[in-house]
């Protein structure tokens, strides 16, 4: 891996519904400033860094994943769905989905990736697999101190999953 390799941190969903909010966990809470510190690491070093929202709309109830999860949460432009206080950083990219994954990844120019957020065992282990598989060959690694999941055991249940998928994790 040269020194030119482009470095991106993706932090997924540090949503307030999901930290604090309508779907919010003690687990949630205690990774925001691990987050907040891996955040400003990549930034002081000039790095591309992605925030990912999760973003439903009033026919939340409707949709299937209402249907499977009848807590409406980060309903756009809510307090809900905005990022945590204190995380975002000038010159990040944003990207609204509407599903656990992401599918747009190919867009990107990723080359060495690291991912922290929530939730582990959803949108975590969703985004990173699907990154693995559109590019097979570069780093992607997810730091388990800056995330987690909806129960500590489903959360060490993905992190095993990635692992089998070869995506590194950083304990």
């Amino acid at each position: 891996m040269g020194n030119n390799t482009k470095k991106t941190l993706i932090v997924v969903d540090m949503q307030n519904d999901f930290i604090d909010g309508a779907l919010g966990t003690k687990e949630a809470a205690a990774i925001v400033e691990n987050v907040k510190a891996k955040i400003r690491e990549y930034a002081d070093r000039g790095d591309e860094i992605i925030f990912t929202r999760d973003t439903h709309y009033e026919d939340y109830m409707e949709t299937n994943e209402g249907r499977h999860l009848p807590v409406p949460h980060c309903i756009e432009e809510t307090e809900g769905w905005e990022i945590a206080a204190g995380l975002e950083v000038p010159g990040a990219i944003y990207i609204n989905k509407t599903s656990f994954g992401y599918t747009g990844w190919g867009d990107f120019d990723l080359q060495d990736v690291e991912m922290v957020g929530l939730c582990t065992d959803i949108c975590v282990v969703s985004n990173a697999l699907i990154i693995k598989a559109l590019y097979p060959e570069i780093n992607v690694k997810v730091d388990a101190k800056c995330c987690a999941g909806v129960t500590p055991e489903s959360h060490e249940a993905a992190l095993a999953t990635m692992s089998m998928c070869q995506v590194d994790i950083i304990r």
